[in-house]
């Protein structure tokens, strides 16, 4: 017992290798690069409301530092074991607010894990494989991308504004509208659009016809690729 625990206390206390920088450059680098990639992917080809352009510059960095961190943990059992108590202190709170997102983020830190892991064929050929899916499915749906503004609407007094209101005004100005999110509570209702209009006075009509439905009336525009 006495020797497993002596053998047991010489791998905790093995130095950890030294991490040869000429492929760690590499790796962060074509990170560095696969990131940038996935977020033009995500920007063409994405359908979350948030501002994707946004969204996706935080994915060079986070596949960077994912692969930063892999390859300095896979070392050493003690830095591993270090990492996984440091997580357990850490407490991420990203507005993530739709699964879309959340999914890019999740291939993101997968390149960087691969990528730690000097798995560079696999990761890039894993990257490539996803990639040709998404546009693919997303050019069999690319129909959806003319409605190219994302409408926001918030009013209070909800019972003298209702939902089929506010999509028979939309009707009445836009080429195409569709239901992305609704919120409805007793005081307040929330709704986001999909909309395409031909030209900006159908955006000004529909503008003023939704002002003059209420005053407490909010909305905001914004472009689907990014604020207009």
């Amino acid at each position: 017992m006495n020797k497993l625990q002596m053998t047991f206390q010489e791998f905790l206390t093995t130095q950890s290798v030294q991490i040869p920088a000429l492929s760690f450059s590499f790796n962060l680098l074509l990170a560095a690069l696969l990131g940038y990639l996935l977020g033009i992917v995500y920007i063409r080809y994405g359908r979350a409301l948030s501002n994707r352009r946004s969204f996706s510059a935080n994915f060079i960095v986070l596949a960077m530092t994912t692969t930063l961190i892999i390859s300095v943990v896979k070392s050493s059992l003690a830095l591993s074991l270090g990492l996984v108590g440091a997580l357990s202190i850490i407490r991420f709170r990203a507005a993530i607010k739709e699964p879309e997102e959340l999914a890019y983020v999740f291939l993101t830190i997968a390149l960087g894990l691969g990528l730690g892991a000097d798995q560079a064929v696999i990761t890039v050929i894993a990257f490539l494989i996803i990639v040709a899916i998404v546009i693919f499915r997303g050019r069999r749906t690319g129909k959806e991308d003319y409605q190219n503004l994302i409408l926001t609407i918030s009013a209070h007094n909800p019972g003298k504004i209702g939902l089929e209101e506010i999509v028979e005004k939309l009707k009445m100005h836009c080429k195409a509208v569709n239901l992305k999110r609704l919120n409805e509570t007793g005081d307040l209702i929330e709704a986001a659009f999909l909309v395409e209009f031909e030209n900006y006075e159908q955006f000004e009509r529909s503008r003023n016809e939704l002002i003059r439905m209420n005053d407490s009336v909010h909305i905001n525009f914004l472009d689907n690729k990014g604020v207009i």
